[in-house]
């Protein structure tokens, strides 16, 4: 029996996402179906306005849902993906939207899954980056094609659901496409499971991108800051990372300030310490340069030459961009140390502690008056003060995050809902933040919920993750949008909460007091 499955694909909007999803089509109509498909559009929320809608193509696979997350990376992307599943599949598969499908995909996914022993948290397909057949590859294509190698690369990575919801998902501290699924596959493996590379493959064309696209991937160089605090000087080892070139950059930096700094002092020195000053200068800029050709030749060496096609624009790129990395790897580092300081102590295990509440307000804090601009109306439901105050006296932050469509509609003014929201905490005590939606439904904006723009929001005000954060809700748009913003959830049902609802909902309780509790 083929176990169930689900996909799961953040994007950033990329054109290569089409092709992805019309090759899963394919490869489902000749293999098991997946079932479920989650888009999980990760782009930044605009200031203004609405994202348009993602391009999912002329004939996309069926039943296709896309999820918004407002650009908090693929980590985060990858758990809201998974926790909106609508099933309750055995494994959930990721893909990246820069990779192709073949046919045979399906087919040989179902043979992984079944070949995987309950021990078995993840199986990893095989991906093939196609290279230029006409030349030697750039210094980005063969670093794409690193990805061939690679260690537990979500690219193509089928994991259990259960194994998922047992380290509570990738840390979502890890904001770009960067070491995120190698700190997973180790908390997995510490949990106690196995890892496995099973048969089957996906394409990972290379995507284009700029001359200083190397420059740009140093950012990286933070997220080895937090894999470092986490787990020690051997992290390297046990994320199976490789060997990195960070000593050579720390050294090619340090000659570089040196002899900049011997040739500035150098004025300054007494005349019988200005020759050694100036001689000092020469040998650490000749060091700077010695180490930077050096570095420039490792790169170009296997790559393509004038003559190649291409090849006088990688040269160049390759002196440029040379000269430039050390700086941005050291740069980087020291900022994800200096972020970081501290150790394990300083960098909890994934996920942190809880820090904020947040509440919907009608149906969840007070008696749900339909369209309420009457303060007199307000009514708190039972026991609401009390769990707000033992919130507040164990140092949480508390807030309210509510659709208020009325606005929108053109049944209320801003100031009626105000005046309504004064009460409320005048009955209630002291909110930290105070989050609403003044949209309609068909303006299509990122703040009403199950969008998470309310609860991003107000996580931002308070100045915590949204991970440190909790909704409670009493229906299923509360519990959405705490799920695409990364934010913890119980639900409480009233009479208006649907059957489905109360089914999806990760958490559900029967009062406010109780919901606390399940957090």
């Amino acid at each position: 029996m083929t176990p169930a499955y689900a996909v799961v694909v953040p994007t950033v909007g990329r054109p290569q996402l089409t092709a992805l999803l019309a090759s899963l089509r394919e490869a489902g109509a000749r293999g098991p179906a997946p079932a479920e498909v989650v888009v999980v559009d990760d782009r930044p929320f605009p200031g203004h306005g609405t994202n348009p809608p993602l391009d999912l193509g002329p004939a996309p696979v069926a039943g296709v849902r896309v999820v918004r997350t407002g650009g908090r990376g693929p980590a985060a992307a990858r758990n809201a993906g998974r926790r909106s599943l609508r099933t309750e599949p055995e494994w959930v598969a990721f893909l990246d939207d820069d990779v192709v499908v073949p046919t045979g995909w399906a087919r040989a996914l179902a043979e992984d899954l079944r070949a995987a022993a309950p021990a078995v948290a993840g199986v990893q397909g095989r991906i093939v980056v196609p290279l230029p057949a006409d030349r030697p590859p750039t210094d980005w294509e063969r670093s794409t094609a690193g990805l061939e190698s690679a260690a537990w690369a979500t690219a193509d990575m089928a994991y259990r659901r259960s194994a998922l919801e047992a380290v509570h998902g990738f840390d979502e501290r890890f904001p770009r496409a960067y070491r995120e699924d190698a700190d997973l596959a180790l908390r997995v493996r510490r949990a106690g499971w196995e890892l496995r590379r099973g048969t089957r493959h996906v394409h990972h064309p290379v995507r284009p991108a700029g001359d200083l696209a190397s420059l740009r991937a140093q950012a990286g160089n933070a997220d080895d800051a937090l894999l470092r605090a986490r787990y020690g000087r051997t992290w390297r080892r046990l994320t199976e990372a490789g060997r990195g070139r960070m000593p050579w950059h720390v050294a090619t930096v340090a000659a570089a300030l040196a002899a900049v700094g011997a040739a500035v002092a150098a004025p300054s020195l007494p005349l019988r310490h200005q020759d050694v000053a100036r001689t000092a200068a020469v040998l650490a800029g000749a060091t700077w340069a010695g180490l930077t050709v050096a570095f420039a030749g490792q790169r170009l060496a296997p790559g393509p030459w004038p003559g190649h096609p291409g090849g006088a624009a990688e040269l160049r790129r390759m002196l440029v961009t040379s000269a430039l990395i050390p700086f941005a790897a050291v740069a980087h580092r020291l900022r994800g140390t200096w972020r970081r300081r501290g150790g394990p102590d300083r960098v909890p295990a994934w996920p942190p502690p809880l820090r904020a509440v947040l509440f919907d307000r009608d149906g969840t804090l007070v008696r749900d008056v339909p369209y309420n601009g009457d303060p007199a109306a307000v009514e708190p439901l039972p026991g609401a003060r009390a769990v707000l105050d033992a919130l507040r006296a164990d140092g949480l932050f508390v807030g309210v995050v509510s659709n208020q469509s009325g606005i929108g509609r053109g049944l209320l003014t801003r100031d009626q809902v105000d005046a309504v929201d004064a009460r409320v905490a005048e009955l209630l005590g002291p909110f930290d933040t105070w989050q609403r939606c003044p949209h309609a439904p068909q303006d299509a904006c990122t703040c009403r919920k199950p969008e998470p723009g309310l609860v991003l929001r107000a996580a931002a005000v308070l100045g915590v993750t949204p991970a440190e954060c909790a909704v409670v809700g009493d229906i299923g748009a509360d519990v959405g949008a705490a799920v695409a913003a990364g934010a913890r959830t119980v639900l409480v049902p009233t009479p208006v909460t649907r059957r489905e609802e109360v089914v999806g909902a990760p958490a559900v309780a029967t009062t406010l007091a109780e919901a606390v509790t399940l957090l």
